[in-house]
């Protein structure tokens, strides 16, 4: 009633009331019916608007008591208001209609609620009901969907159902509110099938139809938007449209999918370039809408894309803002064309607002920093700030108030749609990433789940996982098909923008996005999507036009395709070259031919760095994708200059580690695309970093920090990822070295460099990767002949080696041999190589895991031990040298931690080392390390042994499993005897090295060990020894030494003098000959306890025979001589039957074992060096299981005669004369000849039993033979002190001592040896005529050691006067004790020594020496005061006949001498060679004359005249007056008259010889006194008053006292005894007496008286004759 009043204060009043009381709630619905009546007169009348419009709503709000026509009252009259001509209450109205309207679904909504719980809600629809009715709605929902129904109505021109009393409306508020609703209450139209109806049957067609300008409108020109037909777009029903639209695919599109399908065609139409700019823009801002919604867009390909014969929806959106973007830059937008950059800034700044935080330019120091912008092909386009990331911010789609279209400023569409483009990568990846992620773990814990043993519910796991797979297929599949729709469009508008981006921020989002997309692309296993993506960030990292051939296949490949949208074709456009880019680097392209210099750019960089974090962020899915990012990475790395260090990591400038300062040179081919490589020298380096900016120089550590670790990184990718990045690196690096071929040029590294980084950082699971690595860096890389490249191979390689073994992997190398040969065995394989920087490089590895590992690579020994062996002579000195460095460590410090079954490989290894010709050192030393290996195998003998049997049964088994004979050197000996055996075959070897030290060195070392060690050996293993060890060295040196040089060697080498003794080939092999064979004999000697034992010790003995005898023989002083102390060193041979060891029964043969000579005696056989733990068990292999051994004595005797026939071969060969003399003729020496003789006593003491007279025979000559040789004359001085010394050479006494040895043997020995003793005695004689008549040597013609020339080719014939006269005391000896000897009676050895000694006694004073016939006087003397007894007794036999006549001769031959004294003769010395003439008479006259009836009388007849002439003085007429008396031998004389004198008187004749001797003696006596009497006379008579000479006076008066004596003797015998003749003679002595009377000398007339006075007896009267005869 109040209201009714139309008074506006009261009015006032009344409303504010009603107000009050609704908002109590107490209004009833009739009341609230009356309540809006009322209201609409008011509004009707115009009055309080206002107030009306604010009851309406506190109606509505505060209760829901208004329905149906009321509610419809209240809304129109909302709506009439709106349109009234006052602006307040329009606006006022819009928005209270706007309240109502949400007021009036709110009601709907809390319907549902309150009806949730007890009626069943219908259910949600898909928009198929035809159904119209309402009648199912309740109250709320009614009024909700009639309001709706008539809004649509409205829009589209038409009456309204329920809204009655509308008067008018726009269009444009119409579709506001239809946006709000359909925005605000979506859970509305989904939940009742009536409004889902109205959606579809209303709503959506009314959209298109009003759409339809929009379509049909071609943009006639691209200058300004001038008038156009009647149909032209309406910007703010269009734009509201766009927005009704996006909240239809928003919220509805599951309702209405075939029109949203239209929808979203349209929308990309309205990008279409003939389009007005505003509409493209707003078309952009809806689709940005979309973009930021990723469930949206997965539900558009769901239902477009992925059905056959839909539109491809998804594709053409993406596909349209590709052409969009490249459409703004190839047609300028309308007269903005030349805007400048400040410009464009202050007008859009002006238009949105949103350009402000983009300062325009800012100055400073007078440079000018641009705004963000793309530019591309002169159209230079602004970047806008228009939106934040991941919210579609519109600014055109709400600009609700304008009408006119607005200006649209430029870059703003270029900024909305890169947005776009952003968001839109950005929402698919994180969408389907989080999908992946959630399916990887359900799948995960679903596997995890099923794989537990115990679970109950397991047909129900099982259903689900199924079901679960099922799903992830789906799933799959649509995030396939959304990546497949949607890359190449992506792909073309970023790379446009990329290449157009001046902007660093731009730039980034840009590489960010391309590098999602390639990451989501690797993770779907999408190959062409994601390599098209890194071919574009690759390309960006380099230089504009780069020919890297592998991304321009790769993009060839894109650009074949164009993508049609709807009839248009959308081509990929190549990257521009213009950049108006900060140049940041100037390099050289790594290119085949040297190319100019290339730039890169700050965004290069920024490409590059992206590609960096692609592969180390996403480097799982990069599979065949490695090659283009690594050979882009090579390519950038190249040029800037950043070089490999230690490790494989690279460093930035100069400052390279490792090898040595790399530059680099790479190649590549990938999927066999062509080649291209390049080169950088070392001058170039220089301009490289000269021309890297301060701007990148702080970004390159950066890099290289990012690109190791991008390589650190790969130790997190799966199996199958890192094979491809090998692979990858493994495909550049061949690429590299093909680039490298045949030019000088440095080669690119960083593939080799970054294999050796990803293979450190791979250590844990190095085995899945090991092959491929080693593979290629052994088979391509170290044999490339680029040195550099080779070089960082085998540091490659040998880093990882050594990186390897020192890794903790799990389980330990110690437990996984297969892992640790698997390491090793690419370190051997580098053997195979033959430059020798990689083997150093090999060695040096091996040196270091050796120091490091060494401990501990057990069976990786037999490897690295290879390596050693694998090195050849030919191969240089220094790596020979690191090898044997190697070598030397392992036998120092690693025998003991090694398999035994690698101890041989160590020897063969040693043993190569000394063959190496290269180094002497090193031979040398090697074999020291043959000595300390040799020494180890002692010490550790037991230990070795076990575990080489331990490992031999096992070879054994499995031999036998596969039916095969075990195969190693020396078979059947034992392994530890095997070690043993191929040791002293290595040590052989080296005894025929062709450099005598090596020689000399093994060779003392082999015996030493063999002496040492040889008791560890088995006993049947010696045979081996013997036969394929000793005499096969022996068989190889002689044959080396019999065909040597005899060019003389200058100098040995460098300065080094040789000595004469060894200045040739042939001395030096000599030296070895003489070594090897001494070292034999020794082991015989030290051994034969062992050797005998064997089978075959005789046949062993005749062949070390046999090399004695060639060695004796060999025309060398040196070797022959050795030869025969070996040959005395195996005949010092104590019997083998040791003391412990003998037979309590002995022998049957009794052999006299002579006492040793030398320093071999039994205690030196016994092994003092054997460790006590093994002697006994040793011993007993000897002896245990058999009885001792005791030698058959026969086979001993076999042994020493074969000795015998050498020797006799040695000896008869060396002493046999030469044939033809000259100055080359071979002699043997003295030593050689002394040893030879030496060695006949021991050996003789073996062989006596069965010594015969014709080995006698041949002794005889070799001893004859030998004394002959006569010496050099160079070597005289040390045989011959000097010629006036008589001593006897040594050779000398060795001749007489061998015979010495016989004669005791034969003197001891049985009958039938004595019959030797002439033998000796003839020897002997022999000898003795040396003394007079020196040996001739064949022809051989020899000096006077006085003419001799001491260093020229002479030969000195000896002085053998000693050696004769010491010959002639044997035989004196000998004879003393041999006289009565019935051999040497009957060989009449007496006539053949006085034979002999008839020779110097003839000479006597024309002997070469006045010893000699001294002593063969003396020697005379005592043999025939031994031997005149022997021969009286035999003198029956006549075995002594003819020795009478030999013996006189010889008395006569030195009694009267024809050779005269000496001139210098002094008397003493004529005195004394009287006495021996003496002597001799006295001999005649006690040991010949008294025994006459025993001997001959011719010989008697011989004896007195012999005297009867001594008794004469015989006077030499060159004495002086003074030496007369003494040189007359008056002694002489005077001893032979006495003689005559003695056997004149025999008083008592027992014999008719005696008398006989009586007769001759007087008759010679008394002829001799007649004579010296008419001497006297004479020279009495002649001398007138001169005395005469004393010894004449002496003679006469001796004679004198004889006669007188001779009568009174006369007188006194028996008158029968006295021959008449002999008085006759007496008698006829008076008258001559008579004559003397007249002498001057008172002594002689004394004598005379007494002389005269016997005559008176004579003087008888004369009687008769008769008488005369009767007496």
């Amino acid at each position: 009633m109040g209201c009714g009043t139309k008074e506006p204060k009261i009015t006032q009043l009344c409303l504010a009331a009603i107000q009050r009381l609704m908002s109590h709630e107490v209004v009833s619905e009739a009341a609230a019916g009356n309540i809006i009546n009322m209201l609409w007169q008011l509004m009707e009348n115009s009055l309080e608007e206002l107030k009306l419009l604010q009851t309406v709503l506190v109606l509505l709000t505060t209760n829901t008591v208004v329905h149906d026509e009321a509610l419809s009252k209240a809304i129109v009259l909302c709506f009439r208001l709106h349109f009234t001509k006052d602006n307040i209450t329009n606006n006022t109205a819009a928005a209270t209609v706007r309240q109502v309207v949400t007021v009036v679904f709110e009601r709907v909504v809390a319907e549902d609620e309150r009806y949730k719980g007890t009626v069943d809600q219908p259910v949600a629809v898909q928009g198929n009901s035809n159904r119209r009715s309402v009648s199912t709605l309740k109250p709320c929902a009614k009024d909700a969907y009639m309001l709706f129904q008539d809004l649509c109505q409205l829009v589209n021109a038409d009456a309204p159902y329920w809204l009655v009393g509308m008067t008018e409306m726009t269009r444009t508020f119409g579709l506001e509110l239809l946006e709000s609703v359909l925005n605000d209450f979506p859970q509305v139209f989904l939940q009742h099938q009536e409004f889902s109806f109205l959606l579809k049957e209303r709503v959506c067609p009314l959209v298109i139809k009003l759409f339809s300008p929009n379509i049909k409108f071609r943009q006639g020109s691209s200058t300004s938007s001038s008038p156009a037909p009647v149909e032209k777009p309406y910007f703010p029903i269009c734009m509201r449209l766009l927005r009704v639209v996006s909240v239809l695919i928003k919220q509805f599109y599951s309702l209405l999918v075939t029109e949203c399908e239209i929808f979203l065609s349209l929308l990309v139409k309205f990008l279409d370039a003939d389009k007005p700019q505003w509409l493209r823009a707003v078309a952009v801002e809806s689709i940005h809408r979309l973009c930021v919604q990723p469930q949206l867009l997965r539900s558009f390909c769901q239902s477009y894309d992925m059905k056959q014969h839909s539109t491809k929806v998804f594709r053409d959106i993406v596909n349209a803002l590709g052409s969009f973007i490249q459409s703004l830059f190839l047609v300028p937008s309308t007269g903005n064309t030349s805007v400048t950059p400040s410009q464009t800034g202050s007008n859009a700044s002006g238009n949105t607002g949103s350009a402000q935080t983009n300062p325009g330019v800012l100055g400073m120091g007078g440079g000018a920093t641009v705004l963000p912008a793309f530019e591309y092909r002169g159209t230079w386009i602004p970047i806008l700030n228009v939106t934040v990331q991941g919210s579609a911010k519109a600014t055109y789609l709400e600009m609700l108030d304008k009408v006119e279209p607005p200006t649209i400023p430029e870059g703003y569409a270029m900024s909305v749609a890169f947005h776009c483009l952003l968001d839109l990568v950005r929402g698919i990846t994180t969408m389907i990433e989080g999908e992946l992620g959630e399916a990887e773990t359900v799948s995960h814990t679903t596997t995890e789940t099923t794989s537990l043993p115990a679970q109950s519910s397991e047909h129900q796991d099982l259903h689900s996982v199924s079901d679960q797979s099922e799903k992830e297929l789906v799933s799959r599949a649509v995030w396939e098909e959304m990546v497949n729709a949607c890359w190449c469009g992506l792909l073309a508008a970023l790379s446009l923008l990329l290449d157009a981006s001046t902007d660093e921020a731009a730039t980034e989002n840009i590489l960010k996005a391309e590098l999602t997309m390639a990451a989501l692309c690797g993770r779907l296993g999408l190959v062409t999507s994601r390599d098209a993506f890194i071919t574009a960030i690759c390309k960006g990292s380099l230089p504009p036009h780069y020919a890297l051939t592998v991304l321009n296949s790769t993009t060839a490949i894109l650009s074949s395709k164009s993508y049609s949208i709807q009839g248009q074709n959308v081509q990929m456009i190549s990257p521009s070259s213009e950049s108006h880019q900060q140049v940041v680097a100037v390099g050289q392209p790594l290119a085949l031919q040297p190319q100019g210099t290339v730039m890169l750019t700050s965004k290069n960089i920024q490409c590059m760095r992206t590609l960096l974090n692609l592969a180390h962020c996403h480097g799982a899915v990069l599979g065949t994708s490695w090659q283009l990012v690594l050979a882009t990475l090579q390519h950038l790395v190249w040029i800037l200059g950043l070089k490999p260090g230690v490790g494989g990591a690279l460093k930035p400038g100069r400052a390279v580690e490792g090898p040595s300062t790399v530059s680099m040179i790479v190649h590549f081919t990938v999927n066999d695309y062509p080649v291209f490589s390049v080169a950088i020298y070392k001058t170039h380096f220089c301009l490289f970093f000269k021309v890297l900016t301060t701007a990148v120089m702080t970004d390159l550590p950066v890099i290289s920090n990012i690109l190791s670790r991008l390589f650190e990184s790969s130790q997190y990718l799966d199996d199958v990822s890192l094979h491809h990045l090998i692979n990858a690196l493994c495909s550049l690096s061949l690429e590299a070295m093909d680039m490298a071929y045949g030019n000088n040029k440095e080669p690119s590294l960083f593939a080799v460099a970054k294999l050796l980084e990803t293979g450190l950082v791979n250590m844990h699971r190095i085995e899945i990767l090991w092959r491929p690595l080693t593979g290629h860096l052994l088979e391509q890389v170290c044999q490339h002949p680029n040195s550099r490249m080779r070089e960082w191979g085998a540091e490659a390689l040998t880093s990882l080696i050594k990186a390897g073994l020192t890794f903790s992997h799990d389980p330990p190398l110690s437990q996984n041999q297969r892992l640790q040969l698997l390491l090793l065995n690419p370190l051997k394989e580098l053997s195979n190589i033959s430059h020798p920087d990689i083997r150093i490089k090999q060695l040096e590895c091996v040196l270091q895991i050796l120091q490091s590992q060494g401990d501990s690579l057990g069976p990786g020994w037999p490897l690295v031990l290879g390596v050693m062996g694998a090195i050849r002579s030919d191969q240089g000195e220094s790596l020979i040298r690191t090898a044997f460095q190697c070598l030397q460590l392992v036998v120092t410090d690693f025998l003991p931690t090694m398999p035994c079954t690698c101890l041989q490989i160590v020897v063969e290894v040693a043993g190569s080392f000394g063959l190496h010709n290269q180094e002497l050192n090193i031979s040398l030393t090697s074999i020291g390390l043959l000595w300390n290996i040799s020494d180890y195998f002692f010490q550790r003998g037991e230990i070795i042994e076990k575990e080489l049997n331990k490992e031999e049964a096992v070879l054994q088994k499995q031999a036998e499993e596969r039916g095969v004979m075990l195969n190693r050197p020396f078979h059947p000996a034992p392994p530890f005897d095997c070690l043993w055996l191929c040791l002293y075959a290595k040590l052989g070897e080296l005894c025929v090295d062709p450099r005598p030290a090596v020689r000399k060195s093994a060779g003392q070392t082999l015996f030493s060990t063999i002496g040492a060690h040889g008791t560890l050996l088995q006993h049947s293993t010696w045979h081996t020894v013997i036969w394929k060890v000793l005499f096969h060295l022996l068989d190889r040196v002689r044959e080396s030494s019999t065909t040597a040089d005899k060019e003389k060697i200058e100098s040995g080498g460098g300065n080094i003098l040789i000595h004469h003794s060894r200045d040739t080939a042939e001395k030096q092999w000599a030296e070895t000959w003489v070594l090897t064979l001494a070292g034999v004999a020794r082991i015989f000697n030290t051994r034969r306890y062992l050797l005998q034992p064997l089978g075959d010790f005789s046949q062993a003995w005749d062949v070390l025979l046999d090399h004695i005898q060639s060695a004796a023989l060999s025309k060398n002083n040196e070797v022959s001589l050795a030869a025969l102390k070996s040959f005395q060193e195996i005949l010092q041979i104590v019997s083998p039957v040791r003391d412990s060891e003998k037979p309590d029964t002995p022998p049957a043969i009794n052999v006299s074992v002579p006492v040793v000579v030398g320093t071999t005696t039994a205690t030196s056989l016994g092994r003092s060096f054997m460790r006590t733990d093994s002697i006994g068990e040793r011993i007993g292999r000897y002896n245990g299981s058999e009885p001792p051994v005791i030698t058959d004595e026969i086979e001993d005797l076999n042994l020493w005669w074969a000795a015998w026939n050498s020797w006799y071969r040695i000896g008869s060969e060396s002493t046999r004369p030469p044939i033809t003399c000259d100055k080359l003729t071979f002699i043997p020496s003295q030593p050689f000849l002394t040893a030879l003789i030496q060695i006949f006593p021991a050996l003789y003491q073996h062989i006596k039993t069965g010594f015969s007279m014709d080995d006698l025979q041949k002794l005889g000559v070799i001893l004859h033979g030998a004394v002959s040789v006569p010496i050099s004359s160079d070597a005289s001085p040390f045989i011959l002190p000097s010629y006036t010394e008589a001593v006897l050479t040594s050779l000398q006494e060795a001749v007489l001592t061998a015979l010495d040895v016989l004669q005791k043997a034969i003197c001891v020995g049985s009958e039938s040896m004595q019959i030797m003793y002439p033998a000796i005695f003839d020897q002997l004689l022999a000898f003795v005529e040396f003394s007079c008549k020196p040996p001739q040597y064949g022809q051989l013609e020899t000096k006077h050691i006085a003419n001799a020339k001491y260093n020229q080719a002479e030969w000195v014939a000896l002085n053998y006067v000693p050696f004769a006269e010491r010959s002639l005391e044997v035989v004196v000896d000998l004879y003393q004790k041999t006289a009565c000897h019935k051999a040497v009676v009957t060989e009449k050895v007496l006539q053949n020594i006085i034979k002999t000694l008839r020779i110097p006694l003839s000479l006597k004073y024309s002997c070469p020496s006045e010893s000699t016939w001294k002593l063969a006087v003396s020697s005379l003397l005592k043999v025939l005061s031994i031997g005149l007894p022997v021969a009286r007794q035999h003198a029956s036999s006549g075995k002594f006949d003819s020795m009478w006549p030999e013996l006189a001769n010889t008395f006569e031959d030195f009694l009267f001498t024809k050779s005269t004294p000496p001139d210098n003769l002094s008397i003493q010395e004529f005195q004394k060679n009287e006495s021996i003439d003496v002597e001799v008479v006295q001999l005649i006259s006690t040991e010949i004359l008294p025994y006459a009836n025993f001997i001959p009388k011719e010989f008697v007849g011989q004896i007195m005249t012999m005297l009867n002439k001594g008794s004469i003085h015989s006077q030499s007429s060159s004495f002086t007056e003074a030496e007369i008396d003494i040189r007359m031998r008056e002694e002489f004389s005077k001893v032979c008259f006495e003689t005559l004198l003695q056997f004149s008187f025999s008083n008592k004749v027992t014999t008719p010889q005696e008398g006989y001797i009586s007769r001759m003696a007087l008759s010679v006596l008394l002829k001799r006194s007649q004579d010296v009497l008419h001497r006297y006379i004479e020279d009495e008579r002649l001398s007138g008053k001169c005395p005469l000479p004393r010894q004449q006076v002496t003679e006469i008066i001796f004679v004198l006292k004889a006669v007188s004596t001779l009568i009174d003797s006369l007188k006194k015998t028996q008158p029968e005894n006295v021959d008449a003749n002999t008085w006759a003679q007496v008698i006829a002595l008076y008258p001559t007496l008579v004559e003397c009377i007249t002498c001057s000398s008172s002594e002689v007339c004394s004598a005379l008286k007494e002389a005269l006075v016997p005559f008176k007896d004579f003087m008888h009267p004369p009687a008769s004759k008769v008488q005369n005869g009767e007496s």
